[in-house]
């Protein structure tokens, strides 16, 4: 998988962002930064990483066990104030839809804190190694 950034025009900080060659996405700043708020900023795409991995986790769990799960929303939020200290907190909330028993509900809920992107932002040393591309750049 590759991602790759591009500045859209250096009047602004809209950059266009493009994953596997197939998805197109944006990323902005927001205006109390200097940006126009015209796409998630980078912590958004933190957050959103977690509730997507959660819900698909969670339904392909129910699915794979039989369990009527009708639909799941995902809310995160964040508390940032103290990123600078190195802690970010941040909240999952989940609504299960079906026709769940108590018991099931519990295990998805389980299941949804065993999702990979929540094993990485919390169990995984994570190393990143930036290099400038070689060659000429205009």
């Amino acid at each position: 998988m590759s991602i790759v950034v591009h500045t859209l025009t250096s009047a602004s900080y809209r950059h266009s962002v493009m994953v596997d060659g197939r998805h197109e996405l944006a990323t902005d700043l927001p205006i109390g930064l200097g940006g126009q708020g015209s796409a998630p900023e980078p912590h958004d795409y933190f957050d959103v990483a977690l509730a997507t991995c959660k819900a698909l986790t969670v339904t392909h769990y129910a699915r794979q066990n039989g369990i009527p799960l009708t639909g799941i929303s995902v809310e995160v939020s964040h508390d940032g104030s103290r990123e600078k200290e190195g802690f970010y907190a941040m909240t999952a909330e989940l609504t299960l839809r079906g026709s769940l028993t108590d018991d099931q509900r519990a295990e998805l809920k389980r299941v949804a804190g065993h999702c990979p992107l929540h094993k990485l932002m919390t169990q995984v040393q994570i190393s990143i190694e930036t290099r400038l591309a070689e060659g000429p750049f205009s």
